[in-house]
């Protein structure tokens, strides 16, 4: 039966299945955030330059282009990994969520909304997503609560 306040199952026998994986529903969504960025950040390290990646970012005027180069690098892969163990967890979403905040408005914003134009729908999810971790932390089931410091 719902508490007060809480709205009724429309499929009661669920009830049980939700109670069991609702405590793990935080850090599943912290994993996927990090682990569905990690193989572009993999796929930059292995396969484009930074001295062809760079020059993207130059385009843009952005000042010290291949130091941010290698910031987009880092994030996209050792900060991915770090938010999908839940590792220094709040560094890595600002530092995964500034990366998308610029990536939204500097380099996808004038195509639309839509990922499939090219536009900033799925950058932008993530830079939604990294704010609502970086709030929260590692959570239960990370590195951070392990180790018992968290930033």
């Amino acid at each position: 039966m719902a508490a007060y306040g809480e709205p009724k199952l429309i499929f009661p026998p669920l009830a049980s299945l939700y109670r069991r994986f609702s405590p793990f529903s935080y850090a599943f969504i912290r994993f996927a955030t990090g682990a569905v960025l990690l193989p572009h950040g993999i796929q930059k390290v292995l396969y484009v330059p930074i001295a062809k990646f760079s020059p993207n970012i130059a385009a843009k005027g952005l000042p010290f282009p291949e130091a941010l180069a290698y910031l987009t690098y880092f994030a996209e892969s050792v900060g991915a990994a770090c938010l999908a163990i839940g590792l220094f967890t709040r560094i890595a979403a600002a530092m995964i969520g500034i990366e998308m905040l610029v990536i939204v408005f500097l380099f996808q914003w004038q195509f639309g909304y839509f990922w499939t134009a090219r536009g900033y729908e799925y950058a932008l999810l993530w830079l939604l997503l990294c704010i609502a971790i970086f709030f929260k932390g590692g959570g239960r089931y990370s590195i951070d609560r392990l180790i018992g410091k968290e930033i």
